[in-house]
């Protein structure tokens, strides 16, 4: 038995994360084996809710917290505020080519800014779609291919996704990069009349055909109903989790996909997410908290420890491996390709300022339509603060 003594001299590292089974499991997993392989080392990990994780301030979580689960849109934040360490000025430069060589999709430059990699990319995700296939068999229904196959599905009541605010306004980027358009490229507009015009009718088109109660429910939100009742056959888009494709996990397994055609010929492109693994830059231990990261985000481990523990990992050898994929239905196989063509959001200073407001008003058009020219006239005001709190911290 170690001696309390012995106890009191480990160096001690505090993460936080965010409170799902993909967010928590995994750095619980890898900071017990990182501290069996460095019996000096304790790390602590903390969870917060999803909410949480995407609204309270890296800054304030950089003072309590040496290692930091973050969003990549608050990297222009994160590095303008210098809150968080670079990872080019500790880890050897052939790691870091490594990780960017194997992004799955846009995951790791999503953490790059202004020349520097802030965060290591160790879960990636996107919206895709979702389904029951014991459900669609059941009602003799094909997976849906097209927007229009959505809409019918739906209107047997048999379809949901996330109407949260957040999950609203990603699904509105989603929607305008699906018809041909990126959003917030110019200085003054979100995106242009013609297309967001369109962007919304499509949007609010199945809205309306989908229950109220999803307006309260987050993506994972979304599959614990899918797997716990028999109702919700499919879910078009929502932020995949391979953890309700694997057995055992859920009542029913999930199956995911990619996205449908909303025109033309290709699939719809959604809006990135996925987490990484950040350093507060005032890390007493910075040396310790960068192995650890590395630990984490290699290769190795994020096709075998950090998955099999709940991850869903941000190296392409993990989501490549046939192993992983036989554990997960072939969930990161049959979603790479929504993962490679995701639009990467916005990450200058004063973006967070918009993306937490935006979606609020998306949601009221939703819920109790309007002049579609209004709802992207009130976008661009915001946008445009949002802008200015960019050029005023410059």
């Amino acid at each position: 038995m170690i001696s309390t003594t012995h106890m009191a001299n480990k160096i001690q590292l505090k993460g936080i994360t965010w409170g799902h089974s993909r967010g928590l499991l995994p750095m619980l997993a890898t900071a017990q084996r990182y501290e069996e392989l460095h019996p000096n080392v304790e790390i602590l990990w903390k969870k917060r809710t999803l909410q949480e994780f995407a609204d309270k301030s890296i800054e304030q979580l950089a003072t309590e917290y040496d290692l930091l689960v973050i969003d990549h849109p608050w990297t222009g934040h994160a590095a303008a505020k210098k809150i968080i360490a670079p990872f080019d000025d500790h880890l050897d430069a052939a790691y870091l080519v490594d990780q960017k060589i194997n992004s799955v999709g846009q995951s790791y430059p999503s953490y790059n800014f202004e020349g520097k990699q802030w965060a290591l990319p160790i879960d990636a995700a996107t919206p895709v779609a979702a389904s029951r296939p014991d459900l669609l068999a059941s009602l003799g229904t094909p997976l849906p291919k097209t927007f229009a196959d959505v809409l019918a599905l739906a209107d047997q009541g048999r379809v949901a996704f996330s109407l949260l605010p957040i999950d609203v306004l990603m699904s509105f980027y989603m929607f305008c990069c699906s018809l041909g358009e990126d959003p917030c490229q110019q200085e003054d507009e979100v995106i242009s009349s013609a297309v967001g015009i369109k962007a919304l009718q499509h949007f609010k088109s199945l809205a309306d055909r989908v229950d109220a109660r999803f307006y309260q429910k987050n993506p994972f939100m979304v599959f614990e109903d899918m797997v716990n009742n028999d109702e919700i056959a499919y879910c078009p888009f929502a932020y995949g989790y391979s953890n309700y494709a694997r057995e055992g996990y859920g009542r029913k397994l999930l199956h995911f996909h990619d996205l449908v055609i909303l025109q033309g010929s290709e699939p719809m492109t959604s809006t990135l997410g996925g987490a990484g693994l950040a350093i507060s830059a005032g890390c007493k231990h910075l040396d310790i908290a960068m192995d650890y990261a590395q630990f984490v985000g290699s290769p190795d481990v994020q096709a075998t420890l950090y998955v099999e523990n709940g991850g869903q990992p941000g190296h392409l050898k993990a989501w490549e491996s046939s192993e992983v994929n036989r554990r997960t239905s072939n969930f990161f196989q049959d979603t790479l390709p929504t993962l490679q063509r995701a639009f990467l959001r916005p990450r200058y200073f004063g973006h967070m300022h918009f993306q937490d407001h935006a979606g609020d008003v998306v949601v009221e058009y939703l819920k109790n339509g309007g002049d579609e020219q209004s709802v992207l006239n009130t976008l661009n005001e915001m946008y445009k603060q949002s802008r200015l709190m960019e050029d005023q911290h410059g």
